[in-house]
């Protein structure tokens, strides 16, 4: 991971994981966003991108993501091409590394890639020549920019990510959100997260060994600081003892009552979608301790600040 990463030079060559970069590339990037933030904040942000062509390459739905990633490219004065699934040869029998390779044929500098199955974003980035590949949720195994935007929000409303203590709930075992928030806290520091939810959704402990593993979402969340809701997919429910959509809510929903057990100040995320009244009451959802839509404000300036760090030679 860490030669695919890299330039020779140690600069960014393509973001596919947070494991493994490290405390101050991590907080580089959230750096930059926030300062791109101020930018577009007090005036017009400058065209950083021009004369750049990024990709799309969604192979499976999203708004948040897809959405944020174009309107961040635009903003800096790229152009972006949405690649039609649908109607591409990928339907034909072409293989992904021949798309890849026309299109990057076709000046194309970034390809941003959403994928069902791990590591795509990895084996692109193993054959692209001069592209830089942005990986846009693979799997269960990475969404960078989801980590990074998370920490940024932590850090907006907390001055600070190293010694907070976070708890993540829900589908821990199939969530790329869990992982790349687990591989960012680490690398500031954070050294209490616990993983909360049905005992058939989380992972094995072997693959979090510096995060607890709880069941009990009342114990999970005492005195936490940073509360993490993961939307509860509904096509997974019959695999949880079929537990309905209320038994679900009453054991490892996000109500006010069991938000009262976190400190007084904690804040409440969620990358979305969300599902009101499975894993959130919509009193906690719209609350003042909620930071979902400051979240996603904030992935359109982390995506940003990736694409620019990618791009920008």
């Amino acid at each position: 991971m860490p030669d695919l990463h890299l330039h020779d030079d140690g600069s960014l060559r393509h973001l596919l994981s947070l494991s493994g970069l490290g405390r101050d590339r991590i907080g580089g990037l959230l750096d930059r966003a926030a300062a791109l933030r101020a930018i577009a904040r007090s005036g017009e942000l400058p065209p950083l991108l021009a004369g750049r062509t990024v990709f799309n390459l969604f192979f499976e739905p999203s708004t948040r993501t897809r959405a944020s990633f174009e309107l961040a490219a635009r903003r800096l004065g790229a152009l972006v091409v949405n690649f039609d699934i649908a109607h591409s040869s990928t339907r034909k029998g072409e293989s992904l590394e021949d798309t890849l390779a026309t299109l990057e044929a076709m000046q194309a500098d970034a390809f941003v890639v959403r994928h069902k199955e791990n590591d795509t974003p990895l084996r692109l980035a193993a054959h692209v020549r001069q592209a830089a590949i942005l990986n846009a949720g693979d799997g269960n195994r990475a969404h960078p920019t989801q980590g990074l935007l998370d920490l940024l929000t932590i850090r907006d409303r907390k001055g600070r990510i190293d010694g907070l203590k976070v708890t993540i709930c829900g589908d821990i075992r199939h969530s790329r959100v869990a992982r790349s928030a687990v591989h960012g806290l680490a690398a500031f520091g954070v050294r209490d997260v616990r993983l909360c939810g049905p005992s058939r959704l989380l992972p094995d402990a072997a693959e979090f060994p510096d995060c607890a593993l709880d069941e009990d979402f009342d114990a999970a969340i005492e005195d936490a600081d940073v509360v993490i809701m993961l939307r509860m997919q509904k096509e997974r429910m019959e695999g949880i003892a079929e537990l309905d959509e209320a038994e679900y809510f009453a054991r490892w929903g996000l109500s006010a009552a069991r938000l009262a057990r976190a400190r007084p100040d904690a804040m409440v995320m969620h990358p979305g979608p969300m599902n009101r009244g499975v894993e959130i009451a919509d009193e906690v959802a719209d609350g003042p301790q909620s930071a979902i839509l400051e979240q996603v404000a904030n992935g359109v300036f982390v995506r940003m600040a990736a694409l620019v760090e990618l791009l920008q030679r």
